[in-house]
């Protein structure tokens, strides 16, 4: 019998970005619970809830009279403490003036020196005091910290709140540009790290595609931000926080989403057909080839990964190897084979006339397989 029919086809180094598909949930870039600094009575809420609102816009209003008040107390306080302090002055003047002529004794000139210097010391505590007044006062006007979309109130008009008290009356979220938090296994990413040291691959991109929960693709592409630098105990994962823009507001805090990273490229990447991989009975991934004499050769080979609908084998192929595609079901080890290009007019099952196959792209989603 002569050497048995087969169909090839030749393997070419490629240069091929290496995705990977990462799980996260998107959240707000910027982040304010909304608190009061001051105990009151709301009088009003002036923003409608679930709307865009800007740094600095008044939100709700407390009851302002006591705090009114305290103000107007503040500033006679100092006006008093101004008036003692011009007559303090005076007399320690006309008694520094006296002593020097012996009209007084040196300890009633001290004594007057004393009493000015208390009375400037008390001018500037009515200062303070009534800087805080005004301070307190303006905080009955509770203002947005960031701009962003504000959640619902869980207060109304009428209700008490106290300063600082647990519960937030509201909170701001910025939504433009908004956070993905990816988590990437720490072995996997010790592994690529490895790779790109030792020049097998290169680094790739720092640009991220998003998948929404319903299948489709992202109109807008995110850029990889930072990763951690701890590895989470429980799960032993590491965290990767990308950033996308958001004008339309499609995104929103708390997503489940997919990010597609161009973690390295491959500048020598084999890419075997899927039909010519195969695996025994232990699990090993092997590949028939066509030998350098003629024969039928098996290889164990490594591919843990596609790319698009071929196998990245990273051991076991080369450049120039005639991979067997078709009709390893009637061949063995060691058997006389004669090979014919895929896509070829002689190729077995090839109607006549028939155009060559196009050649598989290197790049697409990358997917675990094994």
């Amino acid at each position: 019998m002569g050497p048995a029919e087969v169909t090839v086809v030749t393997l070419h180094a490629e240069k091929v970005a290496l995705k990977t598909e990462l799980p996260g949930r998107t959240t707000a870039s910027l982040s304010s619970e909304v608190r009061p600094q001051i105990t009151g009575i709301v009088k009003a809420r002036t923003f409608e809830e679930g709307a865009r609102v800007k740094a600095g816009q008044v939100l709700y209003q407390i009851e302002p009279a006591q705090y009114r008040a305290a103000v107007a107390g503040a500033e006679a306080d100092l006006a008093s403490a101004k008036a003692s302090l011009e007559a303090s002055k005076l007399k320690d003047e006309r008694y520094a003036g006296l002593a020097k002529i012996e009209g007084v004794s040196k300890q009633e000139a001290d004594d007057a020196r004393l009493m000015h210097e208390q009375m400037v010391a008390s001018v500037s505590q009515k200062v303070a005091a009534l800087e805080m007044a005004r301070i307190n006062l303006g905080y009955t006007s509770i203002v947005a910290p960031i701009s962003g979309h504000i959640s619902k109130s869980s207060v109304t008009a009428g209700a008490l709140v106290t300063a600082n008290q647990p519960q937030a009356l509201a909170t701001i979220r910025a939504l433009d540009p908004i956070y993905v938090d990816l988590t990437e296994s720490n072995e996997q990413r010790l592994r690529l790290r490895a790779q790109v040291g030792s020049g097998a691959l290169q680094a790739g991109s720092t640009a991220v595609k998003l998948l929404l929960p319903d299948g489709s693709t992202y109109a807008q592409e995110g850029a990889l931000e930072f990763a951690e630098v701890a590895v989470d105990e429980a799960t032993g994962t590491v965290t990767l926080r990308a950033k996308f823009p958001n004008p339309d507001d499609v995104l929103l805090p708390g997503m489940y989403v997919r990010a597609i990273l161009d973690e390295a490229v491959d500048q020598s990447a084999i890419l075997a057909p899927q039909q010519g991989i195969s695996h025994d009975a232990k699990g090993n991934a092997t590949a028939m080839v066509v030998g350098a004499d003629g024969k039928a050769e098996l290889r164990t080979v490594t591919a843990n990964r596609t790319i698009g609908d071929r196998w990245l084998v990273e051991d076991g192929l080369k450049d120039g190897d005639k991979l067997i595609v078709e009709g390893t079901n009637k061949i063995g080890p060691g058997m006389p084979v004669h090979g014919t290009e895929q896509g070829s007019a002689a190729a077995p099952g090839a109607p006549a006339g028939a155009p060559a196959a196009p050649a598989a792209q290197g790049s697409g989603s990358a997917a675990s397989g094994h």
